[in-house]
């Protein structure tokens, strides 16, 4: 295996991304950065501080990027999200955030705020990355580079199992508009829009499990 490789995992919502770069951190002794929680940490901030008439004042949120400081804090590869020095681990998987993060993302003073923060946390390689812009904006030299799909049917399950495991009571219907709603913000914004990078391997995990879709990309990684 490449020393110290950085590795780029970019797809839709609840392909697993997250769960499975978690997993091949620590099969290959790396760090996992989940970009979106980044996003999501903005998102937490935005709601505290610039909801009003149910919806995010943007105008006011890029005003204010200045006074967010967000930070990874490790136990040992869990890195534990932290907003302004507060755990928000938690709050940013609350279906509110989700509801509004890809409006959030899609600015580009927010991109460009967060760029620099995830370029610095790659520079000593022996990281992996997921998120949706990964391998085409961010770090478009990584090592390897992977591009996560699957059915909206079959994400729309996976992401209702998940809430209700939190113990929220999820529609299916509505979940899957809400996964349609944040497919379409994410592939047409015109800022680092969600897609695959012409080098990266894409799989479609619609019809395999999380462990089979870990084995297939460790597969390509070499030893």
């Amino acid at each position: 295996m490449t020393k110290n490789p950085v590795i780029a995992i970019d797809g839709f919502s609840s392909t697993g991304k997250s769960s499975i770069s978690k997993v091949i951190a620590q099969k290959l002794d790396l760090i996992h950065l989940d970009t979106g929680a980044l996003y999501r940490g903005i998102t937490v901030y935005a709601l505290r501080n610039h909801f009003q008439d149910q919806k995010i004042n943007l105008t006011a949120l890029k005003k204010d990027l200045h006074n967010i400081h967000l930070e990874f804090r490790n136990p040992q590869q869990q890195l534990v999200l932290f907003l302004n020095n507060q755990n928000i681990n938690t709050e940013i998987r609350d279906p509110k955030v989700s509801e509004f993060v890809s409006i959030v993302a899609k600015e580009a003073e927010v991109r460009n705020f967060l760029l620099t923060t995830q370029r610095a946390m790659a520079e000593q390689g022996g990281i992996i990355m997921d998120g949706r812009d990964i391998g085409t904006v961010v770090l478009p030299n990584a090592d390897y580079k992977f591009f996560l799909t699957a059915s909206t049917e079959e994400r729309t399950r996976r992401r209702v199992l998940e809430l209700q495991s939190q113990g929220v009571n999820a529609d299916f219907e509505e979940v899957k508009a809400n996964l349609l709603m944040r497919d379409k913000i994410d592939s047409e914004r015109e800022i680092s829009p969600l897609k695959q990078a012409e080098d990266a391997i894409l799989i479609d995990n619609t019809s395999i499990n999380k462990e089979q879709t870990i084995d297939l990309i460790l597969s390509y990684i070499k030893k």
